[in-house]
């Protein structure tokens, strides 16, 4: 007779595995089903919504194209072909367009021909936020077109949405706003900007997600980093020799307190004794 221990734990893991496989995928399949959908509601409301815009900026004085949000930054709707040599004269030196290809009227060609950085960022209309990364790239366009003098023009199709939610965190960002009293400030300004849910996560979440990325991305500027080659000067004939690290204080502090809780730390007894060195960290720093 042949006896056999069934292990039935990886069984019941496996099973577990493929429902949870199974959810993941039924999630991305309705999100992805969303996406078309609302994709293809766009691509139908494009030029209905665009000739309705039109007719209102003819007919009322207060329905502006765009509005200037900042010394050298405008928030607006999708231009024309006309309009760049206009945006030229107003000092725009970089336009960002969170258009998708089907709803842009303006190629990068033309931009260029003006002398006109043209960021372009594609994210589909009514209900979806550009990714932090996309994000911050627009922020720092912005930012860097500022430093230089030069006006930024944001926009989608009708300068809403999808640009103010970058119009808003360039102002959390670098005008050390809220994310509601951003919103307040840029609705003084123009009046319609209307956000959808994941718009408004994205703007509340930016400040954190630049955080937790720059945190992770690079070492803090007051850290003191040791090699060992820094530690060869410090080898010596004498026995008894002892030394001890202490791993990095990931706390901020300044880098004078850094430097004297280092200094402070070694211990030099004399040319004849034993060397006890021990980077350490002293409690008064």
């Amino acid at each position: 007779m042949k006896i056999e221990d069934l292990d039935d734990s990886s069984d019941v893991k496996s099973n577990y595995q493929q429902v949870v496989d199974y959810n993941y995928s039924r999630q991305i399949v309705t999100v992805d089903a969303k996406r078309v959908l609302v994709g293809a509601g766009a691509r139908i409301l494009f030029y209905p919504t665009l000739l309705y815009n039109v007719c209102r900026n003819k007919i009322q004085a207060e329905f502006r194209w765009w509005d200037e949000i900042d010394q050298f930054l405008l928030l607006g709707a999708v231009p024309f072909p006309k309009d760049v040599p206009r945006l030229k004269q107003l000092g725009v030196g970089g336009v960002i367009t969170l258009n998708e290809s089907y709803e842009t009227l303006v190629p990068t060609s033309l931009y260029r021909a003006h002398g006109i950085d043209h960021l372009v960022i594609p994210t589909r209309d009514y209900l979806f936020a550009p990714s932090y990364v996309d994000i911050d790239r627009a922020v720092n366009f912005i930012h860097r077109n500022a430093t230089s003098c030069r006006t930024t023009y944001v926009h989608c199709k009708a300068g809403r949405g999808r640009s103010t939610t970058i119009v808003l965190c360039y102002l959390v960002e670098y005008k050390h706003m809220t994310p509601a009293s951003a919103l307040e400030y840029v609705r003084s300004k123009r009046p319609r900007v209307l956000l959808a849910p994941s718009q408004w996560k994205a703007v509340q979440e930016y400040k954190h997600w630049r955080l937790a990325s720059t945190a992770t991305s690079s070492p803090s500027g007051d850290a003191v980093l040791i090699t060992k080659a820094d530690l060869e000067g410090y080898k010596s004939p004498s026995q008894g020799k002892e030394l001890a690290l202490v791993p990095r204080v990931t706390k901020a502090r300044p880098m004078i307190a850094k430097l004297s809780c280092l200094f402070a730390s070694l211990k030099v007894l004399g040319a004849s004794t034993s060397i006890n060195m021990k980077l350490t960290e002293a409690p008064a720093c």
